[in-house]
């Protein structure tokens, strides 16, 4: 068990994936100070009830540590932080400080090894590549590099693909990636247009 400040959003962080967020709250830039000297991380969780602002919210029992990759000042005169998703948690308890600032005990979930796609999954790849080359994103090609990982294909067209922040939240609470790759799957025909 670890003990981990929990920062509740609308929105799911996925490992490996990026966020953008903007810090005001005053909890907030205390914590976003402590990361920063300590080159820890917070964890992300989704808000189950409650809003980002304001009181505190209950946060999902998954989520996401987040480490600070870059930070600037945005055009509003705030605190603009990136932030890259690391491991994976579940939430055993949670308790409110004084300031309002969420802690997590957390237990840090196992990540299989990696894992090669599956022929039925390799649509994936395809399909992931595609999106990639709009974004102007370099890749290796379908099946190659990264594109050949199951996890990191997952992980990126659960973060991509226009899911609900419920789906994905129970995409991150999935172990195994190719559990993960069949679900996005299925989800598939509903992307379609008509």
């Amino acid at each position: 068990m670890s003990e981990l400040p929990l920062f509740p959003l609308g929105a799911v962080l996925l490992p490996g994936g990026r966020m953008s967020l903007r810090i005001f709250e005053p909890r907030y830039l205390d914590l976003v100070k402590r990361c920063g000297r300590s080159g820890e991380g917070f964890g992300i969780c989704l808000i189950l009830a409650g809003r980002e602002v304001g009181e505190p919210a209950i946060p999902a029992t998954h989520g996401t540590e987040a480490v600070i990759v870059d930070f600037s000042m945005t055009e509003e005169g705030l605190l603009g932080l990136t932030v890259e998703g690391r491991r994976r948690f579940h939430v055993e308890h949670t308790r409110v400080r004084d300031d309002g600032l969420v802690l997590g005990d957390v237990r840090w979930l196992d990540e299989p090894g990696p894992a090669t796609l599956r022929d039925e999954h390799a649509l994936m790849s395809v399909l992931l590549a595609r999106i990639m080359d709009k974004a102007g994103l370099d890749h290796e090609g379908p099946g190659k590099g990264d594109l050949a990982d199951a996890a990191w294909v997952g992980w990126r067209l659960a973060e991509w693909l226009p899911l609900e922040a419920t789906e994905r939240l129970e995409l991150l609470q999935l172990a195994d990636p190719h559990e993960r790759l069949q679900r996005l799957v299925e989800r598939l025909p509903d992307f379609q247009a008509e």
